[in-house]
């Protein structure tokens, strides 16, 4: 079995720390670098639920997408949610690592396994790492869907393909366009419309998407908007955590660790219920719109 110094080492390879923005919170959490590793836990959330998980499983490491300590601390009491967390783990021996926005933008990243989700073709990243040589890395994937589709159409064949929430998918835009490009960009997107627009695709699928940013992106004079889908941050990102188990495992297999990788099925995504709005009619006259 390898020590952890050396997995964190094959991590920061597939994920350099350097490549992260700089207000992000990457890198290794908790954990003794000598201890040996032989069970690794993907999951995308750091939380109570994930972390008992972990030490259920018997796993040595958690290798989260979202940090624990983003904004930073000065307590890790286990009187609060994140110090009850890492007390968790550090109890049960197990380390914590963090790959954000540095596997945003990767070559396999975030958004390439949200396209592989949706069996796109990808033909490029939507905003591009200027440092990359070979053009693959950046925010956001670009692609073809398999067939073109109906908006509807394609607001239900996301649903179906990726991890199922209470939200499911929302879309903004005419049913009935038919849609043959996409872009997507797992978790929050709303920045990007500009690079969307610059791309010319038919659509964007992304997550938390805001009224006045998606109202904005849907109006426009001369060309037509592209159609937007907004699915939960959750879904977007856990394809991420099977694509990236799977690179552990073939540095592992190269090395001959025998490590062995699980990946977490928590979904923690925080709403946990949807109610389908009432029919907007006209006979209302008072109190709010419907």
């Amino acid at each position: 079995m390898p020590a952890l110094s050396e997995v964190l080492t094959a991590l920061d390879a597939l994920w350099p720390a350097e490549r992260a923005e700089g207000w992000d919170a990457v890198g290794t959490v908790c954990g003794d670098p000598a201890a040996r590793v032989e069970r690794v836990l993907f999951a995308v959330d750091p939380v109570q639920a994930v972390a008992d998980e972990a030490v259920s499983l018997g796993a040595d490491l958690l290798v989260t997408h979202h940090p624990l300590y983003l904004r930073g601390t000065t307590t890790v009491a286990a009187s609060t949610f994140k110090g009850k967390v890492v007390h968790t783990l550090i109890r049960a021996g197990i380390a914590l690592h963090v790959a954000h926005t540095n596997a945003d933008t990767a070559d396999p990243g975030v958004s390439d396994a949200l396209a592989g989700a949706l069996d796109l073709r990808i033909t490029g990243p939507l905003v591009p790492d200027t440092t990359d040589p070979h053009g693959r890395r950046g925010l956001g994937r670009i692609g073809e869907l398999p067939q073109p589709m109906t908006l509807a159409e394609l607001t239900a064949y996301a649903a179906a393909r990726l991890p199922a929430t209470a939200q499911g998918i929302r879309a903004a835009g005419d049913p009935d366009r038919v849609i043959r490009t996409l872009a997507v960009s797992g978790g929050s997107g709303d920045s990007l419309f500009d690079a969307v627009r610059a791309s010319g695709v038919d659509a964007f699928l992304t997550a938390d998407l805001r009224h006045h940013p998606a109202s904005e992106a849907t109006q426009s004079v001369g060309a037509v908007p592209p159609a937007l889908l907004d699915a939960a941050h959750w879904a977007t990102e856990w394809p991420w955590c099977e694509q990236a188990a799977a690179q552990l495992d073939a540095v592992s297999d190269r090395h001959g660790w025998g490590l062995r990788t699980h990946v977490s099925r928590t979904v923690t995504d925080p709403w946990t219920a949807h109610a389908a709005s009432a029919p907007l009619t006209p006979t209302h006259t008072t109190g709010a719109p419907r």
